[in-house]
Formats: structure tokens, C-alpha cells, sequence
């Protein structure tokens, strides 16, 4: 039993050829055939009924073929191969010739609710190119042809049904991965390691581990994601504002560690060039003032109002 795609190594011949032979031969047997046969009639109409069957049989191997499309090769319930050359053909007519698309294909995938690593709710959506990469599992390993089925009504499927189905297939798996990736890492690092991985920070990593989850889904089914990327990631709504507030919060504490930083190193900037340049003396009461001064001016939100001290440093 087959379990993979093979080519098609069958009879084909030259559409044109064969046009030629169907068209022109046929008919030019029928006539030769009365010609020749006209005193013989009983012979004449079986071999006429014969070329008019063939002229009928020959029409439906005829097929065009554009690039970047496949005919999947079933003769009688049997796999026969995958024929992949562009032009005009001729095969055998019992030979049902399943048309796909090797095209590439965009799948916009609608934001979904998942709780991250850490349990909060998010909104996450992707959007991914995919195509067909090996026609017999497309064909044979999941159930395509019944799914078009049921999605058009029609007995005859055609190749946009077959594509839709296979689209439905990567929608759903699809949907499987993403929320297995987002459930692996937490949103952002407001409360882990600033050096974990995370969905709002891990950019190409993030996008790379869903390519190859899809890649993994979607093997069996003969289908190759060539891009996956994340393109929507929001808190849900019920959350959305306390979330906002906390990283308001967050960065305020950030700012203010900053500043503290900066107003500290200017202090004690401060305190060794008066004592390098003797310009006052200050015993730890004073330098502690100063520092309390200096550490409320540099790290106030409203801008400082001075004092001026006409008193004396004895004072």
C-alpha cells in the first residue's frame, strides 16, 4: 500500500496529438470505412459504431495544466501517482484525475481567548501562509474529499472545494497550536525573570516555536506552513484595564528607580566636590540635611521652590 506521493509514470500523450487523432482520424476511419465497405454492411456498421465509441471514450482524458497544480491519479480506486507538468495532456478516460493547488495560501486566524502560563486571559490571533506539500496524504490521509462534499452539496467536487476543506483542516489545527504555544509562556514579565521568554517580548522565537508546532499538526495531513506570526495580542477585555493600570505602575516604579539612581550619584557628586574643593565644611548633622534637601529636590515630581537662608552656618 502506498504511503506517500509518487509520480505519475502512466500513458500520457500530447493533447494536440491526441485532438488530432480524435478529430480528424476518427472521422476519416468512419468515412474510409462505408467507402470501403459499402457492399458490406453488416461489417461496416459494427466497426462505425466502434470509431463513434472511441471518438466519445477519447473525450474525457483531456486536461490543461497550469503551474504550480497537481493531478492526483486515481484509476479505479487505485493510486496510480501525482502528475505535476504544465500544458495540454492526454490520459487514459477511465483515469479520474483529482485536481489541487500547490499555490501558496494566506489563513487569517480570528483573535482567540487563552489563559497564558501564568493564568491571565488573553486575546491572541495569528496569521499564516500555507500550501500543499505532499498530494497523497492531502488525497488519502484525512477525510478532504467528504468534507468538500458536505461543504458544496455537490457529488462532483471541484478543486476550490477540495482547497476549502483543506483550509478548514489548517484552521482548526491551527487554532490547536496557537493556544498550545500561548499557554507555554507567560504574556509579559511583570511577575517572572526579565530574562524568560514571553509572548509580548519573545517576537521571532515565539513565531518560529508555532511554525514548527503547525509544521508537526500538519505533516500528516501533507501540508507545509512556509510563515507563521503572531499578529494580535491584547488582554481580554475583563482584565484589560487592571492590566493597564499595573504596567502604569510598573513603569512609574522603573521611572522612579532611575531617578532615585540619579539624584543619589548627584548627592554624593556633590558632597566630595565640597570636600575636595574646601569650599565648606560640614559635619554629618549638615551633611545629612543636605543630603535630605538635595535627595527632595532631584526626586520631586513638582518642580523645586528655593529658600533662601540668610542666617549663618552657626545656626
Amino acid at each position: 500500500m502506498e504511503t506517500k506521493e509518487k509520480t505519475y509514470n502512466g500513458m500520457v500523450i500530447n493533447g494536440f496529438s491526441a485532438i488530432l487523432f480524435n478529430l480528424v482520424m476518427l472521422p476519416a476511419l468512419a468515412f474510409l470505412n462505408f467507402y470501403l465497405l459499402e457492399e458490406v454492411v453488416w461489417l461496416a456498421v459494427p466497426i462505425l459504431l466502434v470509431l463513434i465509441l472511441a471518438f466519445v471514450l477519447m473525450l474525457p482524458g483531456y486536461f490543461s495544466q497550469e503551474p504550480n497544480e497537481a493531478r492526483v491519479m486515481v484509476f479505479f480506486g487505485k493510486y496510480e501517482g501525482t502528475f505535476k507538468r504544465t500544458g495540454f495532456y492526454w490520459v487514459n478516460p477511465f483515469m479520474n484525475k483529482k485536481k489541487l493547488s500547490l499555490r501558496a495560501r494566506n489563513l487569517d486566524v480570528e483573535p482567540i481567548k487563552v489563559n497564558d502560563k501564568i493564568g491571565n486571559p488573553v486575546l491572541i490571533g495569528l496569521v499564516l501562509v500555507w500550501k500543499l506539500k505532499d498530494t497523497y496524504k492531502a488525497m488519502f490521509e484525512i477525510d478532504a474529499q467528504t468534507m468538500a462534499e458536505k461543504g458544496n452539496g455537490q457529488v462532483s467536487v471541484t478543486v476550490a472545494g477540495r482547497m476549502n476543506a483543506f483550509e478548514a483542516f489548517v484552521r482548526v489545527q491551527s487554532d490547536a497550536a496557537l493556544r498550545q504555544v500561548a499557554g507555554e509562556y507567560a504574556y509579559d514579565d511583570n511577575e517572572h525573570d526579565k530574562n524568560e521568554l514571553t509572548l509580548r517580548g519573545g517576537g521571532e522565537e515565539i513565531n518560529n516555536q508555532l511554525e514548527h508546532q503547525l509544521n508537526e499538526r500538519l505533516a500528516m495531513a501533507g501540508m507545509e506552513v512556509v510563515e507563521a506570526r503572531i499578529n494580535y495580542l491584547a488582554y481580554a477585555p475583563e482584565i484589560a484595564a487592571v492590566m493597564l493600570r499595573r504596567q502604569q505602575a510598573s513603569a512609574i516604579i522603573t521611572a522612579r528607580e532611575k531617578i532615585v539612581e540619579g539624584a543619589v550619584s548627584m548627592v554624593k557628586m556633590a558632597l566630595d566636590k565640597l570636600s575636595e574643593e574646601e569650599i565648606v565644611e560640614l559635619d554629618e548633622e549638615k551633611k545629612a540635611a543636605m543630603v535630605s534637601n538635595l535627595l527632595v529636590v532631584l526626586c520631586a515630581d513638582e518642580p523645586a521652590q528655593p529658600v533662601i537662608n540668610s542666617g549663618t552656618l552657626n545656626h
